[in-house]
């Protein structure tokens, strides 16, 4: 007796067109194999199915009662497996009510979310985002599982698994911005003056070390941090009334620059441009929607990268 292990479930194609025709030639011909093929097709059927199927009578070949009971199932089941074998539908964003979370910090609010937010709300109106802050630990769990599409943020920094998907973006460096009119910028300064003046820390973490710390104490060198605050959006304003420094990614200085009186210089010291790179699961890798968005990201990015 057959199971499901031991059956060649190929078989219940030749079953269904022998059901249509029946008649062995035609069916060899809708299968585009010889008679003496299906015949052996038939043959292995009656054998899995410990029934003849499709019998000799005067007016032409008849099927069974087994057969006639089994036409129903068999075609439900091979439609449903077309569907599972076909390829997903295109993914339509204009009548979608999808839900998308990114999660970001608020460099990649501040740049990218403006110009995303109002794209998707033009194209896409059904389309809802959830940006949740990155964590200190990089959210692989959240990814594999559904509840996070994507990261977006510097890789050097999210140091990534290996085994996600990632895409770079655009690049950034350091720089630094000061209050117009404070002394230190009459003169590109050294790194004697920049180190004497007091500077603020943007810090998500609390941390009190920031990367240009990290730089100077190589050199034996330390910065006095007056200041630190956990988000972007104080700082411009913060440092446009005080002799602090702030030291940050080069592109939210300029946008510092259109909010408040600040003037923009380079840090004095040698830093690596950061690469800003969205990441994700291969589980949704093909999936349309996930590709939509992860495109529409691309997009923007390379024109802030411009």
């Amino acid at each position: 007796m057959s199971n499901l292990r031991t059956f060649d479930l190929n078989l219940l194609v030749a079953f269904d067109v022998l059901m249509r025709e029946l008649n062995v030639t035609r069916a060899a011909e809708q299968m585009f194999i010889t008679q003496s093929a299906m015949s052996h097709t038939l043959h292995k059927l009656r054998q899995q199915l410990d029934d003849p199927l499709l019998v000799k009578t005067p007016s032409g070949m008849k099927p069974t009662e087994r057969a006639l009971a089994l036409i129903d199932p068999v075609r439900a089941l091979l439609a449903e497996t077309e569907r599972l074998i076909h390829p997903p539908l295109e993914f339509d964003a204009a009548t979608s009510q999808r839900r998308f979370v990114l999660a970001a910090t608020d460099y990649i609010e501040f740049l990218l979310m403006p110009e995303l937010s109002g794209l998707i709300e033009k194209i896409a109106p059904g389309i809802d985002l959830h940006v949740k802050r990155t964590e200190t630990s990089f959210p692989v769990a959240q990814l594999e599982n559904g509840s996070l599409d994507v990261v977006l943020g510097f890789e050097s920094v999210l140091n990534p698994p290996v085994h996600l998907h990632r895409q770079y973006l655009f690049s950034d460096k350091m720089a630094c911005v000061v209050r117009q009119g404070h002394p230190l910028i009459s003169k590109p300064p050294s790194l004697d003056e920049f180190v004497a003046v007091p500077h603020m820390l943007i810090s998500r973490t609390g941390s009190n070390v920031g990367i240009i710390d990290q730089e100077l104490a190589e050199l034996c060198l330390e910065r006095r941090i007056k200041l630190i605050v956990p988000h972007f959006l104080s700082a411009p304003l913060i440092v446009a009334k005080t002799d602090m420094i702030l030291s940050l990614p080069y592109r939210i200085a300029e946008q510092f620059t259109k909010i408040a009186p600040l003037v923009i210089f380079p840090v004095p010291i040698e830093l690596p441009d950061y690469d800003l790179c969205m990441i994700w699961h291969p589980l949704r890798d093909k999936d349309p929607a996930h590709q939509w968005l992860r495109d529409k990201i691309i997009v923007i990015g390379g024109d802030i990268n411009q």
